[in-house]
């Protein structure tokens, strides 16, 4: 069953402890040193089926969740930037299954039966939800440059009411739950005009408990409400995300209108395209980060698998031998959250590493605790081994590989060309205003700015330190920035400043008020274009 790891055994010693990538190293550790504790303590049938080949090489996956008609089939053609195989987009409900964008050769589609018996894709342990699930699952495939580093995984739009969460046929939010456990990156999109978290969008996100840091939020369809109404939106969002995400760290929300029509509304503009920025940049980095993701992950795995085997353990302890039996396990189960503090104090266990005790003690009821293996030491012993030291050693192998080898960014699509030309971010505007430009851009507002000049007694044609600081300060900036300014402008390096270097100077200021970030260097279009400053 797992013999995809001797397979690819070549790169080690007799000893077995060499890798020849991240990967390789990952596949080893888990089915040596994890797995025979799980199929020790039965972890497969309370937690999570076995992990195979698939789940180790399989390309960073991002997972979109949202109610109906926020916008996310639309946001995966927005990346694309073309349709994908079975892609429907209207106001009313119509992704009404699982679909898996991954690249391929081919376009085309591939079914839920066909596909959880590829030994390929990472999804053979879905098998396990039945037909009713499998036959609203498929898989979307084509040649795409954004699929070529990326999948993609679309989920049903999420109804109010019971009716919804009646009709599936399958657990919606056990399914998000296997997915959470294996993507790179959770976005949650919400619309604007539609903020309610319905009873299953707020089950399906607490089915994403423990992947906190793989979520992010998108508030989409940003333009259709104005600056006034666009801070309310924002805030009753964070509320309602505050009742449903129990950490007290805050969510990254991402702000904006995702898809290739025209902004309603344009005033927030700049701030729109600064948030799919930050957004792209976080997308486009999940292929860097994709072996840590993995490592982390397995450490979660490796923790919750040692808590499990205490758990069953001591319930087989705590069993009597003959008489007594069914009283007795109901007496345990119901006494669950009391062993939970027993078995915390007893091996110094974090209270977050058990899992939910009320599902637990709904799973309990189907087992004979009798059965049940009692604590095998040198299981906890070996796994214990591989978190203190090899893990580290796999650590050190990621920066090695990152070093020799940087991953490919996401590239294609709307990631393509975003940077550079004249609609890249921050292209003429702040420092870079005027790179174009034949004239001098300083030369622009001059005339104002020697007004102030000659006000403050210029001598020599130049104005000292002493009185280029309180016209400076009038701007209220940090004395740190200033004195950054100051540097910038002061071409000659003379301490005092003439004319051109203090228009200079006011320029700069101008540009830090509205928002923009100063040069490390003087850009040369900014260089006053006196001989003297342009020899300098």
């Amino acid at each position: 069953m797992f013999s995809w790891v001797k397979q690819e055994q070549g790169g080690r010693n007799k000893d077995g402890e060499m890798y020849q990538t991240v990967t390789e190293g990952l596949q080893s550790l888990y089915l040596k040193k994890l797995l025979p504790l799980e199929e020790t303590y039965l972890f497969h049938d309370f937690h999570s089926p076995a992990l195979e080949a698939a789940d180790f090489q399989s390309k960073p996956m991002v997972l979109l969740v949202g109610q109906y008609s926020t916008g996310k089939t639309t946001f995966i053609r927005y990346l694309l930037e073309q349709d994908f195989p079975g892609m429907r987009i209207g106001p009313e409900p119509t992704t009404d299954g699982f679909i898996a964008v991954m690249h391929g050769e081919n376009e085309g589609i591939i079914p839920g039966n066909a596909l959880v018996v590829d030994p390929r894709k990472p999804f053979r342990k879905l098998n396990a939800f039945g037909n009713s699930f499998l036959n609203r699952f498929i898989c979307s495939q084509m040649p795409n440059q954004v699929l070529q580093s990326i999948s993609i995984i679309d989920t049903p739009g999420i109804l109010s009411g019971e009716k919804q969460r009646i009709s599936r046929g399958y657990d919606f939010a056990e399914v998000l739950r296997w997915f959470g456990e294996r993507v790179d990156r959770i976005i949650l999109l919400f619309d604007a005009h539609k903020l309610d978290i319905s009873d299953e969008f707020s089950e399906a996100i607490r089915a994403f408990k423990g992947q906190d840091d793989k979520i992010r939020v998108v508030l989409n369809k940003a333009d259709q409400v104005d600056t006034q109404q666009l801070m309310r939106v924002y805030g009753a969002l964070m509320w309602s995300l505050g009742k449903v995400i129990n950490t007290p760290e805050v969510v990254r929300v991402y702000l904006g209108s995702f898809w290739g029509k025209p902004l309603q509304n344009t005033e927030n503009r700049r701030l729109f395209e600064a948030e799919s920025q930050d957004l792209f940049k976080d997308i486009q980095s999940l292929p860097r980060n994709a072996a840590l993701r993995k490592l982390n992950d397995l450490i979660k795995r490796a923790r919750l698998a040692k808590v499990h085997a205490y758990i069953i353990s001591y319930l087989k302890k705590e069993m009597p031998s003959l008489f007594g039996r069914e009283k007795k396990k109901e007496e345990l189960i119901s006494r669950l959250p009391e062993i939970y503090c027993i078995l915390q104090r007893e091996h110094h266990i974090s209270p977050g590493d058990f899992p939910n005790v009320t599902k637990m003690q709904d799973m309990l009821q189907h087992y004979d605790f009798n059965k049940f293996p009692s604590l095998k030491i040198k299981l906890i012993e070996s796994v214990d081994k591989m978190l203190a030291t090899k893990i580290a050693g796999l650590m050190s192998m990621i920066r090695d590989e990152e070093s020799k080898a940087p991953p490919a960014m996401v590239s294609g699509g709307a990631f393509e060309g975003s940077q550079d030309g004249p609609f890249g971010r921050g292209y003429g505007e702040g420092v870079s205003a005027g790179a174009d430009a034949e004239d001098w851009i300083v030369s622009r507002e001059k005339h104002r700015y020697d007004e102030l000049f000659y006000m403050l007694m210029p001598v020599n044609g130049k104005i000292t330190g002493v009185n280029a600081k309180k016209e400076m300060m009038n701007s209220r900036l940090p004395n740190t920035v200033l004195g950054k300014i100051w540097k910038l402008a002061d071409c000659d390096q003379d301490g005092m400043l003439d004319d051109e270097e203090f228009a200079l100077a006011q320029h700069l200021i101008k540009i830090k008020l509205e928002g923009f970030e100063l040069p490390g260097e003087l850009p040369d279009h900014l260089v006053p274009p006196f001989p003297e400053h342009n020899g300098v």
